[in-house]
């Protein structure tokens, strides 16, 4: 049996081995192509199993996957620091000057998208012949609308958009996944049978309340008890480990206190971000500490890319669900350009919002690792196989597809000419 030590030796060494072939042959975007590299090769090893069912070659990698529990390594362990790396990176002054479109987006835009794919799911289901509940639906709809910060904030690096535009796709990838999880928690319970009363306005608010601001003011008191800690000092060794035991010590103290944990260390990082390299750090300590949270974001998004990748050997399947999936891919780009557009035609009078941005905002909503760790967190039910094989179809058409395309299509809809590299 592998240990946890060689179970990570094994997966920094595949992503550093599909990285040099990525780079090397492949050339696609660093994140695509681990993806990809981890998807074939886990289908390779599938079809050497299928000819030679003696073998089991993908045994031993197969056993150490299973040990794995994606849900846990992604939402509690990668996502907090990934998080942070990139809110660390975002001007907030730029931020508050797209405050209404990035709100439009993170909740009007995260709502309408999770009716539109729940309610058309149930209806596609009914149609293949594969009827599920409309409560599963909507689960499914909460799942896959917030669009993945780390998937979207990878995407960014290869493309260039105009600092508008890429502000707002940065900060509704970094703020909706709060909404997303309040709606995947109420959804849930519901589906489940568990918590029916969820259903009331005054539990839904709050849930929100309690979850969404709660995580808002927690990061914001524990980056500014750090941003302090770092002012009082210049030791570039003591202020890395205060950032470290910011993202750590905040994200366990927000599952404790039961509020939005990736919610927390944004506020933390944009703290740290806007303050901390102009009151509390020196030059050599600023390069230090970015030095590091590049590394951290390029190494984590490097294993989690590949562990996408590598999952089909572990997830099992059916074929029945599989039409049902690849319809879902269409559906959720409808409820997604439904999602960009519904506040523009609300919201009218607001000059901030632009129609013209619609259809690279519609192809730039790229989910990733998060949707799939909440389909694989959902209770065993007869939905379940459904929702996993749609979460993973939409996943992996936005991650390859749409991420690997986005610089076309930002080339042929947006105008460019005052446009910088991203990232």
């Amino acid at each position: 049996m592998m240990s946890v030590f060689d179970l990570a030796a094994l997966l920094l060494t595949l992503s550093a081995l599909f990285g040099w072939l990525n780079r090397r042959f492949v050339r696609l975007p660093h994140s695509v192509g681990l993806l990809v590299l981890g998807l074939a090769a886990s289908l390779l090893l599938v079809l050497i199993d299928v000819a030679f069912p003696a073998q089991h070659l993908y045994g031993s990698l197969t056993e150490a996957l299973l040990r794995i529990d994606f849900t846990d390594v992604v939402m509690n362990g990668m996502l907090a620091f990934l998080l942070f790396a990139g809110a660390m990176e975002l001007d907030l002054t730029a931020l508050r000057d797209r405050a209404w479109p990035v709100a439009s987006l993170a909740l009007v835009g995260t709502l309408i998208s999770t009716m539109v794919v729940g309610i058309g799911f149930w209806g596609l289901a009914r149609l293949l012949g594969q009827p599920l509940a409309l409560s599963w639906c909507l689960v499914f709809g909460a799942l896959i609308s917030p669009t993945d910060p780390v998937a979207v904030l990878s995407t960014l690096k290869n493309v260039r958009v105009p600092q508008p535009l890429e502000i707002e796709m940065q900060g509704e990838a970094l703020f909706n996944d709060g909404v997303g999880v309040v709606l995947f928690t109420l959804l849930l319970s519901v589906a489940a049978g568990t918590d029916l009363s969820a259903l009331s306005v005054g539990g839904v608010a709050q849930l929100l309340i309690r979850e969404a601001l709660g995580g808002l003011l927690l990061g914001t008191v524990t980056g500014y008890v750090a941003y302090r800690a770092m002012r009082a000092i210049d030791d570039f060794p003591v202020e890395v480990l205060i950032t470290l035991a910011l993202v750590a010590g905040t994200y366990a103290l927000a599952r404790k206190l039961g509020v939005s944990g990736p919610l927390a260390v944004v506020a933390a990082g944009l703290l740290i971000g806007e303050r901390a390299p102009r009151y509390a750090m020196s030059q050599r300590s600023q390069s230090y500490v970015s030095a590091l949270w590049t590394l951290i974001d390029e190494v984590l998004n490097s294993v989690l890319f590949l562990l996408i990748g590598l999952e089909v050997l572990v997830l099992r399947f059916a074929f029945g669900p599989l039409a049902l999936a690849a319809a879902a891919v269409p559906l959720v780009l409808v409820a997604r350009l439904a999602a960009v557009s519904t506040p523009l035609l609300l919201f009218r009078w607001s000059r901030l919002l632009s129609a013209r941005n619609v259809p690279f905002l519609t192809w730039a909503g790229v989910r990733g690792g998060i949707s799939v760790a909440l389909a694989l967190s959902i209770p065993e039910s007869p939905a379940k196989p459904s929702i996993l094989a749609a979460t993973y179809a939409v996943v992996l058409f936005s991650i390859i597809i749409q991420g690997s395309t986005l610089g076309y299509v930002a080339r042929r809809t947006l105008d460019l000419p005052d446009a910088r590299p991203s990232g």
